[in-house]
């Protein structure tokens, strides 16, 4: 296995490593009941997506 001949300096490193940050997940509001909820995915509140009822859920 080849090994570095020099030290690569912090610097070098942490440009390197500059892109490595969590995305956040897009969140998004129902255009049926308002809530929010995850871009693309069923609302966990009313149970929709575009638009149309694919799950029921039980109102409290």
């Amino acid at each position: 296995m080849p090994l570095p001949k020099r030290r690569h300096s912090r610097a070098r490193g942490r440009k390197r490593r500059t892109h490595w940050t969590i995305a956040r997940p897009t969140v998004v509001t129902c255009s049926n009941c308002g809530g929010s909820k995850l871009a693309h995915h069923i609302c966990p509140h009313c149970g929709y997506y575009n638009g149309r009822q694919v799950m029921v859920t039980e109102s409290a």
